[in-house]
């Protein structure tokens, strides 16, 4: 009987197995944003770990060697591509299913399980193509602020913001998009991906377009809210926020001593933060790094630095990663990156092709001497291979603002 049972179970896990990787995929891609807009490319077996992302370089215009002679036939010109190359990784997670709680459920535990595992994947891609698009070197500071660390809570995105980097996109020569994601035929537009914190900010001016408004007159993308100056909104809750890491305080009194410890348990991202080796944070008014090996010990909250110094307790610790901290609190607000950008301003690996994300079931009794009584079942999924990867930077500009509270 236990035989004949593990034969089944085998048999229709292979059967439905096309079932599971669609599951899988139409979870994920819930949960995509950032991953919709972008050059898709697919990874071709036997061919590295590096994908190749390409765009044609724009013809120069030149008035003179354009002008025609009569009855000469002018030089021809070559075609040219800019290629950028990113290289992939792979991303995947399992769950363990035991004998009793198969035979016991009264859930589809594996239909669930590679629905929960998509929805994570499909955040984990887009956390990945996120950052990478984040990486653009065309910033706009709101309110025409230096820097991050200068931006304030008043320095909030508005709608001049939103015309300043439709400009720089047009002087820039972006090429807008003119098609929906599944091809159908729009009007020229621009994306913007935003925080739905950003939006709050933008919803109250009289020139915000509703998408209730259009949205009978043409396709709409996921997502989509809005429209602005021939920018389309997309909200996006995983949109990239710039949190302070670390706010802390010194213990207790120290002198000429590398090691000091901190006055509260920090949290996780904090932990995180203090554990990096180089890392910079400060203390008071004065900066300090974190030491090259085992920065932090979370057992006695202690810290260590490169530089020795003398500290007196409570002073303050923090880091000046988000934007303007106070005098006095030392908190700095939130920073928001706001996203705009054209076609072809980015490239990602297409995860719906090439079978580059799957489900992977092993029933009870696949696994050999290491599961003796047959008692586990896994279900795993994997993304293949992933990349991201800014393609051209003039054609992404990332505004970054605080947020009404």
């Amino acid at each position: 009987m236990a035989t004949n049972t593990t034969v089944s179970t085998a048999y229709n896990s292979y059967f439905n197995k096309t079932f599971y990787d669609r599951k899988l995929l139409d979870t994920a891609k819930t949960r995509f944003v950032h991953a919709n807009f972008g050059q898709k490319r697919s990874i071709p077996r036997n061919n590295g770990k590096r994908v190749e992302f390409r765009k044609y370089d724009l013809f120069t215009p030149n008035t003179n060697q354009l002008t025609l002679v009569e009855g000469v036939t002018p030089t021809g010109q070559n075609l040219s591509q800019s290629k950028v190359e990113a290289e992939v990784k792979q991303y995947g997670a399992y769950v363990e299913i035991s004998d009793l709680l198969e035979m016991t459920s009264y859930d589809p535990v594996i239909a669930d399980s590679a629905e929960l595992l998509g929805e994570q994947l499909g955040t984990v891609i887009e956390w990945v193509t996120r950052d990478a698009m984040n990486e653009t070197t065309n910033v706009q500071y709101a309110n025409g602020a230096a820097s991050r660390l200068a931006l304030t809570a008043s320095d909030k995105l508005t709608v001049g913001e939103v015309r300043k980097a439709v400009r720089t996109l047009k002087k820039n020569k972006a090429r807008p998009f003119v098609t929906s994601i599944d091809g159908s035929p729009r009007k020229p537009h621009f994306v913007c991906i935003c925080s739905p914190d950003a939006t709050y900010d933008l919803q109250s001016d009289a020139l915000w377009q509703d998408v209730s408004k259009y949205s009978n007159a043409e396709q709409i993308y996921s997502g989509e809210i809005g429209r602005l100056f021939g920018v389309v909104f997309v909200e996006a809750t995983e949109a990239k926020v710039y949190s302070q890491s670390v706010l802390n305080a010194v213990n207790a009194n120290t002198s000429s001593s590398t090691t000091f410890v901190l006055k509260t348990a920090p949290d996780a991202k904090a932990v995180a933060y203090l554990s990096t080796p180089g890392n910079k944070i400060m203390i008071g008014s004065n900066e300090y790094t974190l030491a090259s090996s085992s920065p932090y010990t979370p057992s006695t909250r202690s810290v260590k630095l490169t530089a020795s110094a003398t500290l007196t307790a409570n002073d303050p610790v923090y880091t000046k990663d988000a934007g303007a901290p106070d005098a006095t609190t030392h908190v700095a607000p939130d920073v928001h990156a706001t996203l705009i950008f054209g076609a072809d301003a980015y490239g990602v690996v297409d995860v719906a092709g090439s079978g580059a994300m799957e489900t992977i079931i092993k029933p009870r009794g696949s696994a050999g001497t290491t599961d003796p009584l047959d008692q586990r079942s896994t279900v795993g999924a994997k993304v293949a291979a992933y990349a991201a990867k800014v393609l051209n930077p003039l054609w992404l500009v990332k505004i970054e603002h605080c947020v009404s509270a």
